[in-house]
């Protein structure tokens, strides 16, 4: 199938497919069925959302942020007052979790509403399927404005980030952006991104320049266009870039060294740009109806001081609590009671759902099955718990399922752990040697996921299986001749030192497809 064909079917194969459907809730949960979850997804709650959908929708991503690392968690050196406000006037998820253990999968689950192996999207750096569609797709089909402004990693390059090209087969606007300013992976102090493929040079911290960048482009819409768009953040990521100012008062924490401060100073600017974004929101009259979903890609990174994930355990890369729980806040006045806050267990494949549900919508871009609910009944009704369909995880050699407050993982040695996280939030104890847990159901359900994840990329829902040809692995970008120049041999970049000398790290093992 020629390429031309697969950008066109990305858009068409939601008509195609037309999942069998079943009320029963075990039956919901191995079929991943979107038209089930219309059925089982909080049927008795969704009726007490409050008015219509917003008209403003910006989803808010940090770059290695640590459950711990925002104020409202009472971390004992890092200040956000405006991310505290912005929880204080909307909804906490406290037991949020990200599509994957790194970037790239989480990015690609929040856009499509699926596991992101499902994607393609094995890993950081893999590229998103060209059939897949998005919820700029969808948004874009109900007349919203649609935007991007940061880091994007899901045009199968690694490396730190560079303008993403205008000819580049998946950048932004390929799947369903109208507006784009994006660098391929992390970024920082005084980017140089790329508006539309034409590169650009900013100065001041990257949080703020992206920031001010989204602002500027909502303030050109009119006044009657409603909105969707990403603010995604390259903070904080290395190469832990911060002004003396950020990093004040926090010096003189017990043992902390350069790098963590550093990187604490990174989410004091990033925190700086949240209370930008709020202000330039009142002064064009639209805070009200905006919603602003603030999260964070994947878990706390290692070596932090103090820790970066409240002493789960694990951080970035693992399947593990403190690699894949992550804070987040949604904040819409019109919408949501302030000051909530829920302890149901939710994700990043949620975010597409719910967000497709509160604009009294059904989905028809997205690729199908999905494996997201709404959490329009919890935005109304926080107290609600119990989950009625598990959340999965399939990266690398491991998987993972969380069934309320019951966890298996299957490591890559294909040993099973299993752990009760109401009684355990730590995971120190498997319950694999327990004669009353449900090992046997946890462990059948967790197989029979890995199975539809392996049905998806062979390309059950698409009708094309991967193709390296046209789903190509990651490549680092100095081995593309169009980023190969004297032009960026010349560039004194931090995120660059070093880059153009040293061999590139072998690629990653991790996929085991």
């Amino acid at each position: 199938m020629s390429l031309r064909c697969l950008q066109v079917t990305r858009q068409s194969w939601h008509r195609i497919l037309k999942p069998s459907v079943s009320c029963d809730l075990h039956q919901c949960f191995i079929s991943f069925s979107i038209t089930a979850l219309a059925i089982c997804t909080f049927a008795l709650t969704s009726s007490e959302a409050k008015g219509n959908g917003p008209k403003h929708i910006v989803l808010v991503m940090a770059d290695d942020l640590g459950n711990a690392e925002v104020g409202y968690r009472n971390h004992p050196a890092i200040k956000t007052p405006n991310i505290d406000a912005l929880a204080a006037g909307g909804i906490r998820l406290d037991r949020f979790y990200s599509g994957g253990p790194t970037c790239s999968p989480t990015r690609a689950s929040v856009l499509t509403g699926r596991t992101h192996e499902r994607t393609g999207v094995l890993q950081h750096g893999y590229p998103l399927r060209l059939q897949e569609g998005t919820l700029a797709d969808e948004f874009k089909r109900l007349g919203y404005a649609t935007a991007h402004f940061g880091k994007w990693h899901l045009n199968g390059l690694r490396g730190p980030g560079v303008p993403v090209l205008g000819n580049d087969l998946r950048h932004p606007g390929k799947f369903g952006f109208d507006h784009w300013l994006a660098v391929t992976n992390y970024f920082d102090m005084n980017p140089l991104m790329s508006e539309m493929g034409t590169w650009k040079d900013y100065e001041g911290d990257s949080s703020e320049v992206i920031v001010d960048a989204y602002l500027t482009w909502l303030e050109r819409q009119p006044k009657e266009k409603p909105t969707f768009a990403l603010i995604w953040y390259g903070s904080p990521h290395s190469p832990f870039l911060a002004d003396d100012f950020d990093t004040e008062g926090m010096k003189d924490f017990p043992d902390i060294d350069k790098q963590s401060l550093k990187h604490h100073g990174e989410i004091v600017a990033m925190d700086r740009s949240i209370g930008a974004l709020m202000s330039g929101l009142e002064k064009l009259g639209s805070t009200g109806d905006t919603l602003v979903w603030f999260t964070s890609d994947n878990g706390g990174l290692p070596r932090m001081i103090p820790n970066s994930t409240e002493g789960l355990r694990g951080h970035k890369g693992s399947l593990y609590e403190g690699g894949i729980r992550v804070p987040c806040v949604v904040h819409w006045p019109s919408g949501i009671e302030p000051g909530s806050i829920s302890d149901f267990p939710a994700g990043a494949v949620d975010i597409a759902p719910t967000l497709i549900d509160l604009a009294d919508s059904e989905p028809q871009a997205l690729v199908t099955p999905t494996d997201g609910i709404s959490l329009k009944g919890v935005l109304n009704n926080p107290d609600q718990i119990k989950r009625p369909l598990p959340l999965g995880f399939s990266f690398g050699n491991g998987a993972a399922l969380i069934d309320n407050d019951l966890k298996i993982i299957r490591s890559k040695n294909d040993r099973f752990e299993l752990y009760d996280l109401a009684k355990d939030p730590v995971e120190s104890s498997s319950l694999m040697n327990s004669e009353t847990a449900p090992i046997d159901r946890m462990r059948n359900n967790l197989i029979e996921f890995e199975k539809s994840v392996e049905r998806s990329l062979a390309g059950d829902d698409i009708g094309v299986p991967i193709d390296e040809n046209v789903d190509p692995k990651p490549q680092f970008w100095r081995e593309r001749p169009e980023y190969v120049s004297e032009r960026f041999k010349r560039l004194d970049r931090p995120e660059y030192k070093g880059w153009f000398e040293s061999k590139p790290k072998k690629k990653s093992k991790a996929a085991k497809r």
